[in-house]
């Protein structure tokens, strides 16, 4: 074996995941891995979704491979950091890859990482793989798209590596590798239906500040509709899955790969119900009509906010009535809509609050989810905010959603708010739709109550000296 691919998420170690029981595999460890295979690499996978450190310890034991290589990113960072002590302990040279790592090299490679890739993997793997095997971690400043610590204790980073031009010339995801099957029961079992993922798309090329691009950039790149569409041919005639989910960070990006997409899936006689994300600005009748007939049942929308004034500090580029206008559309044709809501961004007022609130009765999205803004190094909203940054635990202890912004309102002011809103929301629909028991439209008026209250209560403990703000969100998305 030349490389043992892995990631740190375990499904046991999550208890929200626990509950809403919607796993998906890791297909970009996939993807890296068909890829080198095809250019002759023996390589392994180690899926961690259903399985353990221990396992993961006893799997090195076994097959003690040369180079350890694990997708990273800040949710299994601890569980990463876990994992390269444990393959160092077995011999093996750890190369981190993924999100987290590239602006944390010199931490990382602190903690038990000899390498870290730097953007996309396949091609520097190609490249690294071979150099390992002659030279060990010598002469590494050759290698592009790579950080290392050299013989001198310095952390040396390389040129960067350009982005993989043709994505369609590369091999589909090695689904084989995995346990795919295993995900499909876990989702039958808990809803009654079975669900596969598939990326068309790398990248995305807007430019929301809170939002990293880490890996590949603000690129954004295809493979061909006909690809596209052949594997998804392929996925329905060896899985039979009953969803589809487009990972794609906004499908439906470009108009005329969008319909050629959905021609070529026609022409293959290919139609699975799906869920998607994508954007109001890329919307518009024809492209959600060719939607609903391709089987898209529902799609999510980073909505953010309904305070046009927040949504362009965050350099969103999307209109409030727009996305308002937009949702009624695709429920008119059919489609259930999700919005992602952002709270606690940079300069988000109480007013700014009220008028998202106001925003979500109009538009009436059928499920809303909730976040709080944590500032993601390597962004345009951390730079912004760094010189308020704060926390209270050690950098191997903490993901960059346990930073916090001084002179923010507190956790417990947007515990507050997202209960006020979340019951305000709903108490609305109850009386627009009728038909709600009493008790029920009684206790989202208390909770909504509740929460203003407390917002107002809260609320004073905002401009607090830095080290009185310990208390403020950890959650993000």
């Amino acid at each position: 074996m030349d490389i043992l691919l892995a990631h740190g998420y375990f499904l046991v170690d999550d208890p929200h995941e626990l509950k809403i029981m919607k796993p998906y595999p890791p297909l970009g460890i996939l993807y890296i891995a068909s890829y080198l295979k095809s250019r002759g690499f023996s390589v392994g996978v180690y899926d961690s979704t259903f399985s353990t450190l221990d396992e993961f310890r006893a799997r090195l034991a076994n097959e003690r491979p040369p180079v350890v290589g694990i997708y990273t990113n800040m949710m299994t960072k601890q569980n990463v950091l876990a994992m390269a002590h444990i393959a160092r302990q077995h011999g093996a040279i750890v190369i981190l890859g993924g999100p987290e790592p590239p602006y944390y090299a010199a931490e990382y490679l602190r903690h038990g990482a000899d390498i870290i890739v730097k953007g996309e993997g396949e091609l520097t793997l190609e490249e690294l793989l071979p150099h390992l095997a002659r030279q060990g971690l010598n002469g590494l400043e050759c290698i592009g798209g790579i950080a290392f610590v050299n013989a001198d204790g310095q952390v040396i980073e390389t040129l960067p590596r350009p982005f993989i031009a043709d994505l369609s010339a590369h091999p589909w995801p090695d689904r084989e590798a995995i346990d795919i099957p295993r995900y499909m029961q876990v989702w039958k079992t808990h809803h009654g239906q079975s669900s596969v993922s598939v990326i068309h798309a790398r990248g995305c090329p807007y430019t929301c500040k809170w939002c990293s691009h880490s890996v590949y950039g603000n690129t954004h790149r295809r493979r061909t509709p006909e690809d596209a569409a052949d594997e998804l041919l392929w996925i329905q005639e060896r899985y039979h899955p009953d969803l589809i989910w487009y990972a794609d960070d906004v499908f439906a990006i470009n108009h005329r790969w969008f319909f050629q997409y959905a021609e070529a899936l026609k022409q293959r006689g290919v139609r699975i119900p799906f869920e998607c994300i994508s954007r109001a600005d890329r919307l518009n009748e024809d492209v959600v009509k060719t939607l609903a007939e391709m089987g898209c049942y529902r799609l999510w929308n980073g909505s953010e906010s309904g305070s046009q004034r927040v949504l362009d500090a965050m350099d969103r580029k999307v209109n409030v009535r727009d996305v308002q206008e937009k949702t009624h559309l695709l429920q008119k044709y059919g489609i259930e809509t999700g919005m992602f809501i952002m709270l606690g961004y940079e300069g988000e007022t109480v007013e700014d609050i009220e008028a998202t609130v106001e925003h979500l009765k109009i538009a009436n999205p059928d499920v809303f989810l909730t976040t709080v803004a944590y500032p993601i190094k390597g962004t345009a909203y951390y730079t912004e905010v760094e010189s308020r940054i704060v926390t209270d635990k050690t950098w191997a202890d903490r993901s960059d959603r346990d930073l916090t912004v001084a002179g923010r309102y507190s956790r417990r002011f947007y515990s507050f708010a997202t209960r006020w809103m979340v019951s305000e929301v709903a108490l609305n629909r109850a009386r627009k739709n009728g038909g709600v028991p009493l008790s029920r439209r009684l206790k989202l008026l208390v909770n909504a109550k509740i929460g203003r209250v407390g917002m107002a209560l809260t609320g004073g403990w905002r401009r607090f000296p830095a080290r009185c703000v310990q208390d403020e969100p950890a959650a993000g998305g």
